[in-house]
């Protein structure tokens, strides 16, 4: 098959949708919604076999597996659907842990700001990287991310 879709469904991972945009959510509730809520993360196998490649790019920061530990950058095991600046035992700069209140989870739309240049989305990030220019390449990115923020 050109593109396998699989289907796995990760509870607690994102808030409904009118709670996942902060401009629509109220203080409060994106956090307790994003506990009690379940959605499902699809995975496009092939699109993320893609994003392990680009994410070679990303390597000498962050890591991934079962092993993975923080490095310059935090841990990305189950970072789409976490919320912003949570990711224990990383020191995220004030403005990452801002975004965090206001943000439920990382999902594909933030995660794709974000990426196309970190520091127009978090002002003063740690996150020294200029960005991911190309649109595939952060679509890929993303996918093989979803690939790892779900549960085996």
């Amino acid at each position: 098959m050109s593109k396998f879709l699989s289907t796995l469904a990760v509870a607690g991972l994102l808030a409904s949708t009118t709670a996942v945009f902060a401009d629509t959510a109220t203080e409060g509730t994106t956090a307790d919604a994003a506990a009690t809520e379940t959605m499902a993360i699809v995975v496009d196998a092939d699109l993320a076999k893609k994003g392990k490649k680009v994410f070679k790019k990303c390597k000498a920061c962050h890591k991934v597996g079962d092993k993975a530990k923080n490095a310059v950058g935090p841990v990305l095991n189950g970072v789409y659907g976490r919320t912003p600046g949570t990711f224990e035992g990383f020191k995220y700069s004030k403005n990452m842990k801002a975004l965090g209140e206001t943000l439920a989870a990382w999902d594909e739309e933030h995660l794709n700001t974000f990426l196309t240049k970190p520091k127009n989305m978090v002002k003063k990030t740690k996150m020294s990287f200029a960005g991911l220019k190309k649109e595939k390449d952060r679509k890929a990115v993303i996918e093989y991310l979803k690939s790892l923020s779900v549960s085996k």
